[in-house]
C-alpha cells in the first residue's frame, strides 16, 4: 500500500474513532444536556433509555474504528465495510428525519449528517482502493 494513502486512512480511523467514542459518551451519559444544546430536549422518549442505547452504540463503532486504524487495513477490509455501512445508516436517517421536518435543529444535521457523510464517503474510497489491492 502506498505508505501516504495508508496514513491518511489511518488518520481517518484514528479521527472517526475519537468521534463517535466522543458522541458515545455524551449521548449514553449526558444526552439531556445534549438534546438540550441541539434544541430538540422536547424530543427526548419517556423512556430514555433508548438514548444511551444509542450512545453506547456509538462507543462500541468507535472502538471498531480504533481497531482498525491500529491494525492491518488490508486485513480489516470487511471492518471498514461494516464501519462505512454504519455512516450510511445515520446519514440516511438524519437527513430523511431532517427533510420530512421531524428535526427542528439544522445543526443536528449539518453537523452529525454531514459528518458522517465525510465519513462515508473517505470510508468507501478506503474500501475499493484495499479491494483493488487484495486482487
Amino acid at each position: 500500500m502506498n505508505p501516504k494513502r495508508e496514513s491518511f486512512y489511518r488518520g481517518l480511523f484514528l479521527t472517526a474513532s475519537v468521534y463517535d467514542i466522543v458522541l458515545g459518551i455524551i449521548f449514553t451519559f449526558f444526552f439531556k444536556a445534549a438534546f438540550g444544546v441541539l434544541g430538540i430536549a422536547h424530543k427526548l422518549p419517556e423512556f430514555s433509555a433508548y438514548i444511551s442505547l444509542i450512545g453506547a452504540f456509538l462507543f462500541v463503532i468507535g472502538i471498531a474504528y480504533w481497531l482498525i486504524y491500529r491494525g492491518d487495513l488490508i486485513k480489516n477490509h470487511d471492518l471498514i465495510l461494516v464501519g462505512a455501512l454504519y455512516k450510511v445508516a445515520y446519514s440516511a436517517i438524519a437527513f430523511f428525519y431532517y427533510f420530512v421536518g421531524d428535526i427542528p435543529h439544522i445543526l443536528f444535521v449539518s453537523l452529525f449528517g454531514v459528518a458522517d457523510l465525510v465519513f462515508l464517503t473517505l470510508m468507501v474510497n478506503c474500501y475499493l482502493y484495499i479491494g483493488k489491492l487484495k486482487k
